[in-house]
């Protein structure tokens, strides 16, 4: 979860809290288990050395994870359409 702003809210940003309900939702319908939540709040996603995108990382690489699950994929790389349509990624 990642929000690159923060919306003045006292302790975490609404936005981060309706990520995770929309996220813990997909996952208790798909059978996924939650091991852990990676949370970036007031990180820009063209910053790869947000805290919690690190030890993302590095629990995939000792395996304690297999699988991402976000709620799209700008909250991880804080690119959007029209930059992926720049790009050429996106037509």
């Amino acid at each position: 979860m990642r929000l690159s702003r923060d919306d003045e809210l006292q302790g975490e940003s609404g936005s981060i809290q309706t990520q995770r309900m929309m996220l813990r939702q997909y996952a208790a319908e798909h059978g996924l288990t939650v091991v852990d939540e990676y949370i970036d709040d007031g990180w820009s996603g063209t910053n790869f050395e947000r805290p919690s995108f690190q030890r993302m990382i590095d629990d995939i690489e000792d395996g304690k994870i297999n699988c991402v699950v976000t709620k799209d994929y700008c909250a991880i790389i804080g690119l959007n359409q029209k930059d992926l349509e720049t790009q050429g990624i996106l037509a």
